[in-house]
């Protein structure tokens, strides 16, 4: 049964998204995502871990330890299994750094005693951070100030943006440069239709992560 299965939401609470989405933007688009994907299939929304994992180099806020973010969501997982009574869960991740955490899923799975799926389908869909994709998918959920779009792709102020000022990260990530060189010759703009079809297609892939888990 899908009540068997939990959605587990994970990402980053105070990261700089540049002039128009919060602080939390990564924790807000990944909750919506699993709390719609609970709705469809009568899953439990087990709410959303508060740490999170930042990759070496990218200086966009506060993070944590990824020794933290496993113990916290050992923690979930087991509270989880021991008061609903959840078999399998499904990790909705919002925040690029946690997707280190797909190395270390058997080990989470053989200590909790349930089965797992990391699902990072939006980071994947979104594109380079808080630019078209990101800020377009928060604007479908009504999280971005529009009227501060100019200020946005001022790299000098809001660096992070497309990793642009980021020189580091630009340096160290293969990855990083381009998402900075397609950011700073594309811009930013805010795309509601294209916004609402990315969320739509994150909740559809969590959907059918929750069947996949529940026939293994």
């Amino acid at each position: 049964m899908a009540t068997e299965i939990g959605l587990l939401a994970l990402g980053s609470h105070d990261e700089r998204h540049g002039a128009v989405l919060p602080l939390d933007t990564d924790a807000k688009i990944a909750s919506h995502i699993a709390l719609e994907a609970a709705k469809r299939t009568g899953a439990r929304f087990l709410g959303v871990i508060h740490s999170s994992y930042e990759l070496p180099d990218i200086d966009t806020g506060r993070h944590q330890t990824l020794e933290q973010l496993i113990d916290d969501l050992l923690a979930a997982l087991l509270s989880a299994k021991e008061t609903l009574g959840i078999r399998g869960a499904v990790l909705v991740n919002g925040h690029g750094g946690n997707d280190v955490l797909r190395e270390h899923l058997r080990e989470l799975e053989e200590k909790v005693g349930v089965r797992l799926i990391f699902n990072s389908k939006v980071v994947e869909l979104e594109g380079p951070h808080a630019a078209t994709g990101e800020v377009s998918i928060g604007a479908a959920m009504g999280i971005v100030d529009t009227s501060r779009l100019s200020e946005h792709t001022d790299f000098e102020r809001h660096p992070e943006v497309g990793f642009v000022g980021l020189k580091s990260a630009r340096k160290r990530y293969e990855w990083a440069e381009q998402h900075a060189r397609q950011v700073s010759e594309q811009g930013v703009r805010v795309d509601y239709l294209l916004g609402g079809k990315l969320l739509q297609l994150a909740i559809l892939d969590v959907v059918e992560d929750v069947s996949k888990i529940q026939v293994r």
